[in-house]
């Protein structure tokens, strides 16, 4: 029975285009693993935001747990922005320096939670071999150090390979750097990949291809086929380098996953002029989601500041908590969800939670201990102009608990069952792998 894994994750990849790709020529090395397999559809975190879904993805949680509340975030016991990237508008606003170690390395090194346990922790702890390429939330049990001094010594899995500046061993891989629009971060994952498969090098790979969701941030979901196509390749040569289909599938089981969907963008909001008048609030915001932080006692209280928002188009609901509840407000009208022993009660409106799973995911994101006092989802349609300005005005984006922004699919080949959350798929690995 096969034991070894790959987690190929598309970032930014929705059902629709997958599905409806799959009988083109594009798409050929999906296609053969949806015929040997299964094709379904599971539900990200929220925010759904890269670095929140990745360490969905990681640790088999939501943000109660990892603690990464979203893509830009006000750090309160260090009172600064954390920016993990959301456009170079923003980075420069953040601090360019500031936003690259944060990136690369203070998200797992200092503000991944310490309850949260990786996969590729978990797996060391077995002595199994974990491997990860280009995967940002990478915390794992062996050190190492960047050929670049000032980002030093990380923990990451046994085999990893990181964008030029972490790489376990010389494979030949190209710069992935030189030119994004053209590919070359999924093609040096590519080629790392290849060489891990090549060498069968693990015991479990995550497989990380950034290049789609950059590419449909630019043109909008539905857009990218030949991105996609890419995709398909890169997984294919992970397929030959084992010999083949058959013999990749003896050796292999394989899950291929986006971390989240995109929404196409038609008008952007600012929140910031909303607050310019109040005394100690702060809006973070990227994408699909934004915070509001209370910098003191002098802010309003969270209410006050969601109620501010009542009439905004921009604004889906606004997340904030009161007296032990979580407060779900919307144009007014309010849901509440309070713990009633091992489960989580709905009180109020509970139309205005017309989301996927918008319990489980409202309750761990308003219970993230960095999250701002009030969290906002934005509208169908919107998108929140970053600190920069940066926007993705007529693309796509996502960090929203809307539908399109929440259902990735997913693919599965030798498992038992199939996941039907991200946060479900760490502890399936480790189960398979484990056995």
């Amino acid at each position: 029975m096969t034991r070894k894994v790959i987690l190929a994750v598309i970032d930014g990849l929705t059902p629709a285009m997958l599905e409806g790709s799959l009988e083109s020529d594009a798409l050929p090395t999906l296609r053969s693993l949806v015929e040997h397999g299964t094709l379904g559809r599971a539900t990200s975190t929220f925010p759904s935001l890269t670095p929140v879904c990745l360490s969905s993805i990681a640790t088999g949680a939501h943000g109660d747990v990892h603690e990464i509340p979203s893509l830009v975030w006000w750090h309160r016991r260090e009172r600064r922005i954390v920016e993990y990237g959301s456009s170079f508008g923003a980075a420069r606003a953040a601090g360019l320096t500031r936003t690259l170690r944060d990136t690369l390395v203070g998200m797992n090194a200092e503000h991944l939670g310490r309850d949260a346990i990786t996969i590729f922790e978990a797996l060391a702890d077995t002595g199994k071999t974990t491997a990860a390429v280009n995967f940002t939330a990478y915390r794992g049990r062996t050190p190492h150090r960047s050929f670049l001094r000032p980002l030093g010594t990380v923990q990451g899995p046994e085999q990893f390979f990181f964008y030029n500046l972490f790489e376990s061993a010389r494979t030949g891989a190209p710069l992935s750097w030189r030119n994004r629009q053209a590919g070359s971060i999924d093609r040096y994952a590519t080629a790392a990949g290849r060489w891990l498969v090549t060498r069968d090098a693990f015991d479990f790979l995550l497989f990380y291809l950034s290049d789609y969701d950059y590419a449909s941030h630019a043109s909008g979901p539905g857009t990218a086929l030949e991105v996609l196509s890419r995709c398909d390749a890169a997984i294919g040569e992970l397929v030959a380098a084992a010999g083949g289909l058959e013999p990749f599938l003896e050796r292999y089981a394989i899950i291929v996953v986006a971390d989240h969907g995109q929404s196409h963008i038609g008008e952007v909001a600012r929140l910031a002029p909303l607050y310019a008048r109040e005394p100690g609030a702060l809006v973070t915001s990227s994408n699909r989601a934004a915070g509001i932080y209370r910098l003191d006692d002098a802010a309003p209280l969270p209410r006050q500041l969601a109620e501010r928002l009542d009439r905004e188009p921009s604004v889906d609901v606004a997340i904030f908590l009161e007296e032990g509840a979580v407060v779900v407000r919307r144009d007014g009208e309010e849901a509440s969800l309070t713990e009633v022993g091992e489960t989580v009660a709905v009180g109020g409106d509970a139309s205005i939670l017309d989301h996927p799973d918008a319990v489980a995911r409202v309750w761990a994101a308003a219970h993230c201990p960095n999250a701002g006092d009030v969290i906002v989802s934005a509208a169908d349609g919107w998108e929140f102009a970053d600190m920069g300005g940066s926007h993705h005005l007529g693309g796509g984006s996502h960090g929203s608990l809307c539908e399109a922004d929440s259902i990735v699919p997913v693919i599965t080949v030798g498992f038992e069952r199939q996941p039907q959350r991200i946060t479900e798929i760490a502890p399936l690995i480790v189960e398979h792998v484990g056995r």
